[in-house]
This record gives structure tokens, C-alpha cells and sequence, in this order.
């Protein structure tokens, strides 16, 4: 059977073709950022004559190796890091276009691959949905503030990404005018800062944010940092300066720009819950606003929204300093934490579970909670009067980990549980029928832009289970009260 071609607006590609789906990897929705490219907005891609193989992913933003990561996530080297990967239905009718689903990963701005094989699509065009998994610039290179360059670098490379499949999704079957952006952690927040962005709204019809961590970084912070990170590299804090260190250098540099020093045996907890070195900053230009008040304006307001955490996101982290916190009392660790006392008694009120568990539970569902559980009622209280809203809780524990941790969702989400890496998370024999319950609410929801649960906006907190039973609840997000 023939390779796939597809020509869009650059040139012709010869793609993947796979039982039950199609893949056309790496390619171009921008020129390589490099030379007068690097720092700048992204850049037009040069048509291609002849048919260009798009058979292997594309070099990504994130460099060299990672170690063990939650998710596996592979660095490709090379030039050309702003690409885009495709997953399609083996048959596709113009007629009939496909929905389309718009993958951002995760990483926490500073890390995270769209070659990873959990974000493979297969799944999904299986269901008869288009996939576009994106890469984009991440850390300083994204979002650090420099004085003569585009701002926001990194939500510049989604709306050119945005832009590429308006423009060429129809020729892989796809619909331009259903496009729901999704993405997961930083990708979450990503989809939510899209959300609030008056200059994107064209570009997609529906938005779906898992475990969502946002930038917003306050534009004075983010030039500081610059500045830090400048004086680190021996250079002025302009784009002549930076354009100067090597990127493997300042790739280097920049993790050692720390926003505080966090010392003690709280101090992990403590970068954990401060904010972001490196993440969408609010530039006045793309962002006017931290995105909650922004969705709180009604931008965004006709986009359905499906929005969702883990119960315990990151609680495998307090877990290894249990011991050091076995005689420290709940209330004086929040205390530590910065939670005032009338906060701090109604927060405990509230979490009667891991109160019983001890404080390193308390301390990891605390941090789950300011980090990505609280932003889940902000937004959907916030949208009450707009497009409808549903919320989703995802609580079956790793049986690795001990926890619903983060990241352990997404192979439950896109179908994958046979996926590379996902034993490690959770276990030899995750529950297929979780899987199934998800991966078909994911699916409904790019097709159809609804769920089968009550929306938040009809009926507030109403909030999805996704366990081995999965109820709906009243208030899945009662825990998060004290901290709104």
C-alpha cells in the first residue's frame, strides 16, 4: 500500500500509514528560530519543491536528556524546533471534516516533548478525530522578557501553530471551524491562557484543561529575571546581549536564576507553590490581564470548557520527607507555608482524608491544591454566565505511586495505557474500563463540545469522579474553599 502524500500551503508530504490511522510528523509551522530568528516572533516556513518526508518527529525546543520524567518525553536534536505532528483517520471526506483536537504539552514551560508516545493520536483518529500535537519555545528562549525582541515568544509559537492548522488542517480531513485546544499541566495552562486571550479567539471553538498550571507572570518580575539572568551571563539584558550566549549556555544559566532562597525541609514545597521562573507573562500586547480575571471579563465566553485535576498532584513529593514530618503538627506546616491561621483551621476542616493520613499528606494535597486544584473552581465560578463549563476530579491511586498523581491521568485520557512508560505510573494492570469511561468523555467532548454530568455552570460544583467508580458529586472541589 502507497505512502500517504498530503500537500498544504508550503509543499507536498509523504506520511505514516498505520492500521487504523495516519501520522505526518515534523512539520514546519514556523522557520527555525535560530540566527536573526532566535528572540523573534515566529517566522514564515520557506515552501519545500518535491514531496518532503514527514515520517519522523521533528527536532524539539526541549534539549538533551531528561532523565526519568513522569512522562516520557524525548528530546529530538536539531534546528527546525517549531513543527507540528498530525494524526488522522485512514479515510478522510471532505464532505464530512473531522473535529480536531490541538495537543500542548506539558513541562512546566521549561520542559516537555510533542514526541512523546502518550501524546500519540492514534487513539484518537481511531475515533474519527484529527490530532495536532505542537512544539514551542520553552524557558527564557519562550517567555523571558528582552528588551528589543517579541514578547511571550512561547504563546507566539501556539497562536502561529493555531494559525497553521486554520489554514491547512482541511487538507488532513480536519475542520477548522472545530478546533478544541488541549493540553495538560503547562499545556493546561496554556489552553486556559488561550482562553483569556482576546487575540486568539478565532483560532479555536473549545478548550479542555487537565491538571491546567498557570504563567502569568507580572511584567516587571519577568524582566527582573531577565536582568538576573543576564548579569549570570556576563551580558546587557537586551537581544544583542542574549544573542550573544550560546544557547546550550544560557539553556544552562537559567536554572540556576532561582526567584527566592527556599531553605529547610519545607523548601521543596516552598519552590513548588511560588511563582513560575518562566511562563506567560502579562506583556500588556497578548496578555492585559492574569488570565482568571481576564475569563472573569467574558473573554472566552463562548467557548465550552471541560477543566480538571488530580486529587493528589504532587503528594509523591512530601512523601519523601514523611519521616522529617512526623511530629510536625498539620497547622504549623501550613503556618510555614504562609496560610494564615482562619485559612489554615478551615482548610483542615475541609480535608478530613489526608488530615488522617498525617501532615506530609496534608502538605501534598496543600500544594496540589494552590497549584492546580483551587484554579479549577476559580475559573469555572468565573464563567458561570458563559459558555458551559464541566469540571471532572480524577482520584484512582497510582498503585506505584500511592497517589492519583500527576501526569497519571493523560494515558487514561488518550486511550494509551500500553503506552511506553506508563507501567511505571500505574502498574502492570491499570483499569481498562477507567480508560474507556475517559478516553470516550474526551472524545464526546472534541465531537460534540459537551459531557454526559451536569455542567458547573448549571449547577455550581457540580464536578465528574473519574474513579473505579466514578460518581458525580455535588462539590468535587469543597477542599479547595479556603484557598479561593
Amino acid at each position: 500500500m502507497t505512502d500517504p502524500l498530503v500537500t498544504i500551503s508550503t509543499g507536498t508530504l509523504r506520511g505514516l500509514r498505520r492500521p487504523g490511522s495516519l501520522a505526518f510528523l515534523g512539520i514546519p509551522f514556523a522557520a527555525a528560530p535560530i540566527g536573526e530568528n532566535r528572540f523573534a516572533a515566529p517566522q514564515p516556513v520557506t515552501p519545500w519543491d518535491g514531496v518532503r518526508d514527514a515520517t519522523a518527529y521533528g527536532p524539539t525546543p526541549q534539549r538533551g536528556d531528561t532523565g526519568i520524567t513522569l512522562i516520557p518525553e524525548p528530546s529530538v536534536p536539531g534546528d527546525a524546533t517549531l513543527n507540528v505532528n498530525v494524526f488522522t483517520p485512514p479515510e478522510t471526506d471532505a464532505a464530512t471534516a473531522s473535529p480536531v483536537l490541538v495537543w500542548i504539552h506539558g513541562g512546566g514551560y521549561i520542559s516537555g516533548s510533542p514526541a512523546s508516545p502518550w501524546y500519540d493520536g492514534d487513539t484518537f483518529a481511531r475515533a474519527g478525530i484529527v490530532v495536532v500535537t505542537l512544539s514551542y519555545r520553552l524557558g527564557f528562549d519562550g517567555f523571558g522578557a528582552i528588551e528589543g525582541a517579541a514578547s511571550n515568544r512561547g504563546v507566539r509559537d501556539w497562536i502561529a501553530a493555531l494559525e497553521w492548522v486554520q489554514q491547512n488542517i482541511a487538507a488532513f480531513g480536519g475542520d477548522p471551524s472545530r478546533v478544541t485546544i488541549g493540553g495538560q499541566s503547562a499545556g493546561g495552562g496554556a489552553v486556559l491562557t488561550l482562553l483569556g486571550m482576546p487575540s486568539a479567539q478565532h483560532l479555536f471553538s473549545a478548550a479542555w484543561s487537565i491538571s491546567g498550571a498557570l504563567g502569568d507572570v507580572p511584567l516587571d518580575e519577568a524582566r527582573a529575571r531577565g536582568a538576573r539572568l543576564a548579569a549570570a551571563a556576563g551580558v546587557s539584558a537586551d537581544r544583542d546581549g542574549f544573542a550573544s550566549v550560546p544557547e546550550e549556555r544560557l539553556h544552562a544559566l537559567q536554572s540556576t536564576i532561582e526567584l527566592a532562597p527556599h531553605r529547610g525541609r519545607l523548601a521543596p514545597l516552598r519552590e513548588m507553590i511560588a511563582e513560575r521562573a518562566w511562563g506567560p507573562a502579562v506583556d500588556g500586547e497578548l496578555l492585559h490581564t492574569d488570565t482568571p480575571t481576564s475569563i472573569a471579563s467574558g473573554v472566552g465566553a463562548d467557548k465550552p470548557l471541560l477543566i480538571g485535576s488530580t486529587a493528589d498532584e504532587f503528594t509523591m513529593v512530601t512523601d519523601s520527607f514523611a519521616h522529617k514530618l512526623r511530629l510536625v503538627p498539620a497547622w504549623l506546616a501550613l503556618a510555614a507555608l504562609g496560610l494564615d491561621r482562619r485559612r489554615r483551621r478551615a482548610y483542615l476542616r475541609d480535608n478530613p482524608g489526608p488530615r488522617a493520613k498525617g501532615t506530609a499528606a496534608v502538605l501534598g494535597r496543600y500544594v496540589t491544591d494552590r497549584v492546580f486544584g483551587a484554579l479549577v473552581p476559580r475559573v469555572a465560578d468565573a464563567r458561570r454566565s458563559a459558555a458551559q463549563t464541566w469540571a471532572y476530579r480524577f482520584t484512582w491511586p497510582s498503585p506505584t505511586i500511592g497517589w492519583a498523581c500527576h501526569c497519571l491521568d493523560v494515558p487514561f485520557w488518550f486511550g494509551r495505557l500500553e503506552a511506553d512508560g506508563v507501567a511505571r505510573i500505574a502498574g502492570t494492570n491499570p483499569p481498562a474500563s477507567l480508560a474507556e469511561r475517559m478516553h470516550a468523555t474526551a472524545v464526546a467532548f472534541i465531537r460534540d463540545h459537551s459531557t454526559a454530568w451536569t455542567p458547573w455552570s448549571e449547577a455550581p460544583g457540580t464536578t465528574q469522579v473519574f474513579d473505579l467508580d466514578s460518581p458525580v458529586v455535588e462539590d468535587g472541589y469543597a477542599g479547595t474553599a479556603a484557598l479561593l
